[in-house]
């Protein structure tokens, strides 16, 4: 409810707005605290969050084995580096390693940090395990990735907002259509170490590939002599259904690259998770984080390995999907033109005749929904996946509405 006269919303966007550089632009809405899949703004208004900070809250907001496992490493420890061993780290890395049936973890930080460590190790394994010249390594990547902002990341990307007068850009990429076995077979050469993909491409729009595209890449790295990296970082953890994107067709990677719900919404986590033949190549000196894999990120994250070992959040990610694929789906001819969900993740396609994502996304909001727009008319939903049934049937009946006018 609002608890005063006067609102408190304009003030708070337009001081952020004044203060802050404008490298996102967020809806109009401040807030203030948050419970489940529920925001509070700072005038009392909720809204059902079907974001969920871009998977990063998986498991909603505060959970309370994860919040408890937070306050509890707050009291005790929360930073070494890496020059000691905390007694956090080894069940942290093993319990994590153990999900992902791989032999290794190296911890970092932020999703960004994972990709590069990933490809750092790739090339790395390339000289030394390959025998690829000096300097002449490649990775084959997809268009309509996205992998992070830095400035290696954003040299292959085929987004412009993203990598548009950020050069020189960093050599060592081809780029091939998403979804073209044919092509990605025809790019890798001598030289290529790795390919690596989104299982599932996030921010294009959660576009799913081809129905045995992956195990098919799997396959040609296989024969090949290529790493597979599968960049996890969305789709991974629970939000498609299955522990990883991957395990939906079966396939295997030869390196995860995870991140955002792994920090459990509370700290930012992000690991590198292989076998000892890949990630083994990294030596004491050539790679690191003074907060990777810090006491306080590892309490957190043994916690989200934890609850991700039980099944539970798969199941309901598998179960409530299919609900909320019949009521988007039921959309399709209403306002969409477009549907496209594993999980509880979804991508809608709305018709460009009525409005654009951004207005879409604004008129839930004003319905109590919050939704992220992205490329065009096109918006994504993830809830976290505590959300209910009844709290999806909200979310599509408000999405109705708004497509209705």
């Amino acid at each position: 409810m609002i608890v005063d006269d006067k609102l408190r919303t304009p003030g708070a966007v337009r001081d952020a707005e004044r203060w802050t550089a404008h490298n996102y632009h967020p809806l109009p809405v401040v807030i203030s605290s948050a419970e489940g899949a529920w925001l509070t703004d700072v005038d009392g208004r909720r809204y059902l969050d079907c974001l969920a900070g871009y998977s990063a809250l998986n498991f909603g907001h505060r959970h309370p084995q994860l919040i408890a496992a937070a306050h509890a490493q707050l009291d005790r420890l929360t930073l070494t580096s890496r020059a000691f061993i905390h007694d956090q780290f080894a069940d942290f890395c093993r319990e994590l390693a153990e999900l992902c049936g791989k032999d290794l973890v190296l911890p970092m930080n932020t999703g960004a940090e994972a990709v590069e460590t990933g490809i750092k190790v790739a090339r790395k394994w390339g000289y030394q395990v390959k025998g690829v010249a000096a300097g002449q390594a490649n990775i084959v990547v997809a268009e309509g990735n996205f992998h992070g902002r830095t400035t290696t990341i954003v040299s292959f990307s085929t987004d412009e907002d993203a990598r548009a007068d950020f050069g020189p850009y960093t050599p060592g990429f081809t780029v091939v259509p998403y979804g073209d076995l044919d092509a990605l077979t025809a790019a890798i050469n001598e030289n290529t170490v790795a390919v690596l993909l989104e299982p599932i491409q996030g921010e294009q729009g959660v576009v799913v590939p081809p129905e045995g595209y992956l195990p098919g890449v799997r396959q040609v790295c296989t024969e090949r002599n290529v790493l597979f990296i599968a960049d996890e970082i969305q789709s991974g953890l629970g939000r498609t259904g299955a522990t990883f994107a991957c395990d939906h067709e079966g396939v295997v990677p030869d390196m995860y690259l995870l991140g955002k719900a792994l920090g459990g919404g509370i700290v930012p986590v992000s690991a590198v998770a292989a076998n000892a033949d890949v990630l083994g190549v990294l030596k004491p000196g050539q790679h690191g984080s003074t907060f990777g894999g810090n006491p306080l990120a590892c309490a957190v994250a043994i916690e989200v390995v934890r609850l991700l070992a039980t099944g539970e959040f798969q199941r309901r990610s598998a179960e409530l999907g299919e609900r909320l694929r019949a009521g988007l789906e039921g959309l399709l001819g209403k306002g969409l033109v477009g549907v496209r969900v594993r999980g509880l993740w979804a991508g809608l396609d709305i018709d460009p005749a009525l409005m654009s994502g951004r207005e879409a996304c604004e008129r839930l909001a004003a319905r109590g929904v919050l939704a992220k727009d992205t490329h065009g008319s096109t918006i994504r939903l993830a809830p976290p996946l505590v959300i209910t049934e009844e709290e999806i049937d909200l979310a599509v009946a408000q999405l109705t509405e708004v497509l209705a006018g």
